[in-house]
């Protein structure tokens, strides 16, 4: 993409956008100029009343001169800086004449039939009006169009922030389903090799129910913490169909905290590691335990679970550090630094996950 793309980008989406805008700034221009011409000329004895028909017409027409040298500068807006000064002051030159010419037609009609004479002197200072007020036009128009593009080139910016962001989070969220599968499959074909055909029928059903739902969930959008835990339970449903001797859930939720948003599929990561690293790695029961609590404005859950009595460093080098930086990077991505992940043993044999979030129902 090239600069004369993104400097007309804005006006191809709404071809009328710098139209509108160069008139309305002509019209405020002008205006102020109409005001501070009849406030000077007070000053020095010249009625505003009687003088106002002169410079509407002169500052009308100004307006219309203004507007022609605008569409020039627009139609020059890629030169570099000292071309753009250099063709404002032309264009002020150009103009300056111009000006004067009108304001001396103009005020020789309205003294009409009276002879008018040529003073070179009022005419002289006429013209140095002139030249500085389109001077301070052009100036003015070009600044404009310099903060037009500016503005445009931030929003372009904006979007291609919020795309790589998107992406992003598509990438977090489509890390969490292929461990899960792999040892699903796994189990599937274990219980068949076992003769468990209606078992493995059963985990086959519950399994592509859950993957339609996780696949069709968009990581940019939150979901209810209540439903949230409804797809855990999913799960771990599947889970207990291969570890149903020795895994239990529990589940302890205030009503009011099952309308608090959560990024969806938060919670998937940390009730995968607590089977992996706690129900597959002990033959002993294991109790997975969830809580959530809303405290002062912030959203607090909790995911426990029992492990195996070798401490945290050897959870973290089994694997279990990839998907809590999985969890914590979504949650700084998608809520710009304001949750906080925490983790470690709270008994020797008992490890907890704790995640804490601004409060946000639906």
């Amino acid at each position: 993409m090239n600069e004369a793309d993104i400097d007309v980008s804005a006006f191809r989406r709404e071809p009328n956008t710098i139209l509108r805008a160069t008139l309305r700034l002509s019209l405020i221009y002008w205006a102020c100029m109409f005001v501070a011409d009849s406030v000077l000329g007070y000053f020095i004895n010249i009625d505003p009343v009687e003088s106002a028909p002169l410079k509407f017409v002169l500052y009308g027409l100004s307006a219309l001169m203004t507007y022609a040298m605008s569409m020039l500068l627009f139609r020059m807006r890629r030169l570099s800086f000292v071309q753009k000064a250099l063709l404002n002051f032309a264009l002020s030159a150009v103009g300056a004449p111009i000006y004067t010419a009108i304001d001396f037609m103009n005020y020789t009609l309205c003294q009409y039939p009276k002879p008018v004479t040529f003073d070179p002197v009022y005419s002289g200072y006429t013209l140095i009006e002139g030249a500085s007020q389109l001077f301070g036009w052009c100036c003015l128009f070009t600044a404009f169009l310099y903060h037009f593009e500016v503005r445009d080139r931030e929003r372009r910016l904006a979007a291609i922030r919020e795309e790589a962001l998107t992406a992003k989070m598509h990438a977090l969220h489509y890390q969490i389903n292929p461990h899960f599968l792999f040892n699903t499959l796994n189990s599937i074909a274990e219980l068949i090799k076992e003769g468990s055909g209606t078992q493995a029928e059963r985990m086959v059903l519950s399994l592509a129910t859950f993957l339609r739902t996780t696949l069709s969930l968009d990581p940019m959008h939150d979901t209810l913490l209540a439903d949230e835990i409804a797809l855990q339970q999913d799960y771990l449903a599947i889970e207990r169909e291969r570890f149903s001797d020795r895994m239990t859930f529990t589940i302890k939720m205030p009503e009011e905290v099952s309308d608090a948003l959560v990024p969806s599929l938060i919670l998937q990561p940390l009730i995968e590691n607590a089977i992996k690293h706690g129900v597959s790695a002990s033959a002993d029961p294991v109790e997975i335990a969830l809580q959530a609590s809303h405290q002062a404005g912030r959203l607090r859950i909790m995911v426990e679970n029992d492990v195996p009595d070798d401490g945290t460093e050897t959870i973290l080098r089994q694997g279990m550090g990839l998907g809590l930086r999985n969890v914590a990077e979504r949650l700084r991505l998608r809520l710009q630094g304001e949750a906080n992940v925490s983790f470690g043993l709270v008994t020797p044999r008992r490890f907890r996950v704790a995640i804490d979030l601004p409060w946000r129902s639906a």
